[in-house]
């Protein structure tokens, strides 16, 4: 190898080293969204600062949402009480007699609200495929953002770590 070569795949090396550190360290904030929950409570998401958050897009006409709905339920049993939070948005396009029949029926114990104009999904990437799930610090940074149901014993364990990490 040429002395210019090395010197230029050195180079090489260093520009992706630090793009992967400033794209890792990077962290986008969740946005301040305020919302109305099914039973009348006002919902600022800034406000749960200094909590995990999972917040959860769905809708009653999609059966992946349904799914994982009772897996959701026992991932906020199992951490509220340490500092963890759920909110599940139902989707525009859902109607809010759907949505209160499916809460009442399965008991949902967490905080539910329905984004009747769509505002909470654009101002989370402009949503539109459900479930999409976003876990969020208690600094109120995305750290992760699930298409789809996620693996829950991996989830589990991130919930776990934010809820162990410094607040």
């Amino acid at each position: 190898m040429n002395g210019k070569f090395k010197a230029a795949a050195g180079v090489l090396v260093v520009v992706v080293a630090l793009c992967a550190y400033f794209i890792v360290a990077q962290k986008s904030s969740a946005p301040a969204i305020a919302l109305t929950t099914l039973q009348g409570e006002k919902l600022e998401l800034t406000a749960l600062q200094g909590k995990v958050v999972l917040v959860n897009f769905w809708a009653t006409s999609c059966t992946t949402c349904i799914k994982e709905m009772p897996a959701l339920v026992s991932t906020h049993e199992k951490f509220a009480a340490r500092g963890y939070e759920t909110v599940a948005i139902a989707m525009d396009y859902d109607t809010p007699d759907f949505i209160r029949a499916y809460v009442q029926k399965s008991g949902l114990p967490f905080k539910i609200a329905h984004d009747a104009d769509g505002g909470a999904a654009r101002a989370f990437g402009d949503i539109r495929l459900t479930p999409t799930t976003f876990l969020i610090d208690r600094q109120g940074n995305i750290i992760k953002r699930y298409l789809g149901e996620p693996d829950f014993a991996a989830l589990h364990a991130e919930i776990e770590a934010l809820l162990k990490a410094p607040a």
